[in-house]
């Protein structure tokens, strides 16, 4: 009985942390189940504007990086907040509503959504993702530079993401904010202090 009641402690126990196989921020990345994740920023380039040899150039200049990291990963994503379910909600509620001055509200509202959408979201971004595994700290450093350096002699105008940047990246992915930013490290942090005289009592 009391074996049951500890497997149930310890399913009701999980965070969303531990669902997702994500540990912790590094000083480089994101520590995670399956290794640490070094996240780079790549700059989009506009192909339409390109001839037919230059995209041929980029797409040498990719399998050059996919040569040289052969583990690494690439990730695209909008730049920022997807409204599309906001706007299938406001859909569904204009087909259902009969009263034309609340039809013509939800209009409105879509239409403001669209505009939003069109000026914010339709940049992507895109990440190049390694995967560090057993790694000791003068490692995981040599090695993050030495894939930046790659990226970018490639002809490939990149950084190496900051937490905040990774923060931001991870809200949109995961469709929690725009803001992601902002958001504490530890959830709800922000609303817990520790008075001074509470730390000399420790």
């Amino acid at each position: 009985m009391a074996t049951k009641e500890k497997q149930q402690k310890k399913k009701k126990g999980r965070s969303v942390q531990d669902l997702i196989g994500v540990k912790t921020f590094t000083k480089y990345g994101l520590a995670t189940n399956k290794g640490e994740l070094l996240f780079y920023l790549v700059s989009p380039t506009n192909i339409s504007v390109l001839s037919h040899m230059n995209i041929e150039i980029k797409i040498r200049h990719l399998m050059m990086v996919l040569s040289a990291v052969p583990d690494i990963e690439i990730t695209c994503t909008d730049s920022s907040e997807c409204f599309d379910d906001n706007k299938s909600y406001l859909r569904e509620r204009l087909s259902q509503e009969h009263n034309p001055k609340v039809r013509k509200i939800i209009k409105k509202d879509i239409d403001f959504l669209d505009h939003i959408q069109m000026e914010m979201a339709t940049a992507r971004q895109f990440l190049f993702i390694a995967r560090l595994k057993n790694t000791k700290d003068k490692q995981t450093f040599d090695a993050a530079n030495r894939i930046e350096k790659v990226i970018s002699e490639q002809g490939f105008e990149t950084h190496r993401m900051n937490k905040n940047e990774i923060k931001r990246f991870l809200a949109l992915y995961f469709e929690a904010s725009m803001n992601g930013e902002q958001m504490p490290d530890t959830d709800g942090e922000q609303f817990f202090e520790v008075d001074a005289d509470d730390e000399k009592e420790d």
